[in-house]
């Protein structure tokens, strides 16, 4: 029998979901209302006053040719970041399930990296790869290879996907761990009695059953590489060289508080929000059918 709880008035629920409901109308709503309204007006350099201009900022971003590579960019970068963070936090999930010896330390230095902010993670990995002083460089170097991400977009773009991940995959991991440990024991052994081995009991067995928490954590970091990722480009490359790492969020930042424009900066809000809403209604559409519960 199913319990359902249930209140005599409307004042105590009122209160209960009040503070929520102000979090969000003052930390989403209201910005979101304010950005949509600032992307129809073209304001003056001093902020004094503002000219509406209708659909003219979403016009002009959507013939930038710049704008538009940052497309590309954002989506090549979330996905590598995706990839990179979730795969090796897998991997290293499943070993620690079956360490046995020093499992407890083996976690923990495994969640370290997570407690590292995104842009102190981006000035330790800018230390390492510094060109003149990186320790990494400096070994590539004396491997004959000349690394230098302030030149080489590649290069730039691997340096950042890397930083990105680096924390993340501790975040990933912690979760994988969790769903490992929810997995019936009894199943692993009756197939392991019947004679699979260690991967084909993993991929037809332990992987569709880890597969709601594969993608709870792919709309996460789907949405982290869209906006979290932001210190780690701006402390490493601050979107160079050339644009080749300025992803969406970097250029609302550069536009709108580098270069002053306002109001192209606030349609290009709109448009990420726009873009990131219509992305995770597209996976909960059609990768959710693939879940099992």
């Amino acid at each position: 029998m199913e319990k359902r709880v249930t209140f005599k008035g409307w004042l105590l629920p009122l209160c209960l979901v009040l503070p929520q409901l102000l979090v969000s109308a003052v930390f989403f709503f209201y910005p979101a209302i304010q950005a949509v309204w600032q992307s129809l007006f073209i304001p003056d350099p001093f902020g004094l006053t503002s000219q509406f201009v209708g659909l003219e900022n979403f016009q002009y971003l959507l013939s930038d040719k710049y704008y538009l590579a940052s497309f590309f960019t954002t989506a090549t970068f979330s996905i590598l970041v995706t990839l990179v963070s979730m795969v090796p936090a897998l991997f290293l999930a499943v070993m620690a399930d079956r360490l046995l010896k020093g499992a407890a330390t083996y976690r923990t230095l495994l969640i370290w990296p997570y407690a590292v902010a995104p842009a102190i993670a981006g000035v330790l990995w800018l230390f390492m790869f510094n060109t003149r002083v990186g320790i990494v460089s400096w070994y590539l170097g004396k491997l004959g290879y000349d690394w230098n991400h302030v030149l080489n977009g590649p290069e730039a773009m691997g340096l950042v996907v890397v930083a990105s991940s680096w924390g993340r995959i501790s975040y990933n991991f912690l979760f994988f761990f969790a769903a490992l440990q929810a997995v019936p024991k009894s199943v692993i052994e009756a197939a392991a009695i019947d004679g699979a081995r260690f991967w084909k009991r993993f991929f037809t067995i332990v992987l569709p059953l880890l597969s709601p928490t594969t993608f709870f954590l792919l709309v996460v970091n789907v949405v982290y590489s869209f906006f979290e990722t932001f210190g780690v480009i701006h402390t490493i490359t601050s979107g160079g060289p050339q644009q080749t790492t300025t992803i969406l969020v970097y250029k609302v930042y550069s536009d709108g508080f580098v270069g002053q424009d306002l109001g192209s900066s606030a349609a290009q809000s709109v448009i990420l929000l726009f873009l990131v809403g219509l992305l995770t209604i597209l996976q909960f559409k059609y990768f959710e059918k693939r879940v099992h519960y």
